[in-house]
């Protein structure tokens, strides 16, 4: 579980493939590994990966081939991408509950300085539309996010100052793809509602 705060952005050292899954090596420098052991959770672009190798600031993942069907931004040597530990009991929970378990691709439709912040609105696939909701929470890359408009697929958010410097989100622009997870909360709850 992980709360969709972002600890330290990394670069993918390295993708080597391993039978149609990857292997990533990944370099961090603020993220702490000391804490780190091998099987712990780590979200990589809001990916939930178990690391199988660590080598001082640097971890080694597996990404299966479903993994990698189902998201963006894991297969590019030399990539940026958003990292987070896994919480612990004891942490503070600064965003939402957040599983690592990428529910969807969606598209920046526009991304734009709007004064005190940036404007970025994103297409969801239709499926996970209803899931969507104002003032709920979404993650975009690993990042948590409040939604503040819903406009069919579409939906929008507020990036301050202190997200673009800190996420990789700065980097985003028109077209691009990104991972979403939607609330975990709205999605059990359409399943007991389904259930019924």
């Amino acid at each position: 579980m992980f709360s969709g705060i972002i600890a330290d952005v990394g670069i993918i050292k390295s993708a080597e493939d391993r039978n149609g899954g990857l292997r990533l090596s990944v370099s961090t420098q603020d993220l702490g590994m000391d804490d780190v052991k091998l099987g712990d959770s780590i979200a990589v672009n809001g990916v939930c990966l178990t690391v199988v190798q660590i080598d001082g600031n640097d971890f080694t993942v597996d990404v299966s081939r479903e993994t990698l069907d189902c998201t963006v931004g894991l297969a590019a040597h030399g990539a940026c991408v958003n990292l987070e530990k896994a919480l612990r009991l004891s942490d503070r929970l600064g965003g939402h509950l957040v599983s690592g378990h990428v529910d969807g691709v969606g598209e920046v439709v526009a991304f734009n300085d709007i004064g005190e912040s940036w404007r970025l609105i994103v297409r969801a696939p239709q499926p996970l539309a209803k899931y969507i909701a104002v003032k709920g929470s979404i993650t975009i890359d690993g990042v948590s996010l409040t939604v503040n408009r819903v406009a069919g697929s579409e939906f929008e958010v507020n990036l301050i100052p202190h997200t673009l410097a800190v996420t990789t989100l700065n980097q985003l622009e028109m077209g691009a793809k990104v991972n979403l997870e939607i609330d975990l909360i709205a999605r059990y709850v359409e399943r007991m509602q389904s259930a019924g």
